[in-house]
């Protein structure tokens, strides 16, 4: 989810509800101690090198269990961000502390966001070697193509 959308989103909203991947709530207590642009620049094992910007929203828990962060708050502190870091409107994640800093992707789910799974992947496959991967098929769902199968007798092995 890019930025923009994630404002729109925010409209109409009083509380600003986030679910794990695993569907749990991020506690609603939770605070979000830091809006960012990270950029990250890098090459891949092919050779290229490549440049990512995100904006990055940590949230983080206290035991401040009557802190609720409101909507129109959250807005403020981003409308901020936007001018003093120039925030530009890319995907954001989400940095959450679990045994270690998860990071996520960010969706809607229709009635609040949903911390995605986020996965590691070779993006040079063409050219470091990794053959693509095969189709897996169990071979009891074959059927016999109509003269093709051997039968005893029939000559054909």
């Amino acid at each position: 989810m890019k930025l923009s959308e994630f404002k729109e989103r925010l409209v109409g909203l009083s509380l600003v509800p986030f679910n794990l991947p695993d569907g749990t709530s991020v506690p609603a207590h939770f605070h979000i101690t830091e809006v960012g642009h990270v950029q990250k620049r890098f090459i891949d094992c092919g050779g290229t090198t490549r440049l990512e910007d995100r904006v990055c929203f940590q949230l983080w828990e206290a035991e401040d269990y009557d802190h609720r962060l409101q909507a129109k708050k959250l807005m403020d502190i981003i409308q901020l961000s936007e001018r003093m870091l120039n925030l530009p409107n890319e995907e954001i994640e989400v940095e959450y502390q679990g045994a270690t800093i998860g990071k996520y992707g960010l969706a809607w789910n229709g009635s609040g966001f949903e911390l995605t799974s986020t996965q590691t992947a070779c993006l040079a496959e063409d050219s470091c070697g990794i053959p693509p991967s095969k189709q897996k098929i169990n071979l009891v769902e074959l059927s016999p193509a109509a003269n093709t199968t051997c039968t005893p007798g029939g000559s054909c092995c």
